[in-house]
């Protein structure tokens, strides 16, 4: 995909062979150096990308090596994926209000400029939002766009209120392009100061934590990230 990043191929070239059976269970992967040396890249990139193979449960890392898990966690196809954050993102919608705190260009941290493919010195729309229900707050979340959706959809920078609400389908309508690619991950983890703020909790307490990437052939259309309070559960319906 144009405007992929170098450990991005290399997750997804790993990541294939393992759901394609290639790279059995137990199976050995080749060292950080072999794979830096084959792809002309830093071990520091390999070392990402084999990090995030690792959280998804394709992988495991041992002082003898890199081996494929026992039982590898296969991952949705891209439509399957696509309709799954989908669903995440309706379950938070569905009898809740949400108000936006700060909707604004600004020059993006790296890994954000990294994830969107800016060049230096690129700004990017960063919409921040909170979602609750009466007085409880369920989701605190941040939503990411290239600087040029802006000029198309005028919202992507208004916190007024209603202006969150099907904002997605505007910028998809107004860029004419089409979300083909979707991913998400979700971890649980404690709450940093920002979060705990948001979400009314106590700093460190335990959150449920997520990431989406929607994307096309041009690139990233949205990334988003998001946390969850305790007590709150994700549910997914599918059919085998």
């Amino acid at each position: 995909m144009p405007g992929e990043k170098t450990f991005t191929k290399i997750a997804d070239h790993f990541r294939e062979r393992i759901m394609s059976g290639e790279l059995a269970p137990g199976a050995r992967l080749p060292t950080n150096r072999e794979i830096a040396g084959g792809w002309q890249t830093a071990a520091a990139t390999v070392s990402r990308a084999l990090q995030a193979l690792q959280v998804e449960g394709y992988i495991r890392t041992t002082p003898r090596g890199t081996f494929v898990e026992d039982d590898p966690v296969w991952t949705l196809t891209p439509k399957d994926r696509l309709e799954r954050v989908q669903r995440v993102k309706s379950f938070l919608a569905e009898g809740e209000t949400s108000r936006v705190t700060a909707a604004e260009l600004v020059k993006p941290p790296l890994y954000i400029a990294d994830i969107l493919d800016l060049e230096a010195g690129d700004q990017a729309v960063r919409r921040e939002w909170l979602a609750g229900r009466g007085k409880t707050r369920t989701v605190f979340a941040v939503t990411w766009y290239p600087a040029p959706f802006a000029a198309l959809v005028p919202d992507l920078l208004n916190t007024s209120p209603g202006r969150n609400h099907g904002l997605t389908a505007r910028v998809l309508e107004a860029t004419g392009r089409t979300i083909t690619h979707a991913r998400d991950d979700m971890h649980a983890r404690e709450a940093d100061a920002r979060e705990a703020s948001a979400l009314a909790l106590p700093v460190g307490a335990p959150v449920l934590a997520g990431a989406h990437r929607w994307s096309d052939a041009e690139g990233i259309i949205e990334y988003g990230e998001w946390c969850l309070p305790p007590r709150f559960t994700i549910g997914y319906e599918y059919t085998p």
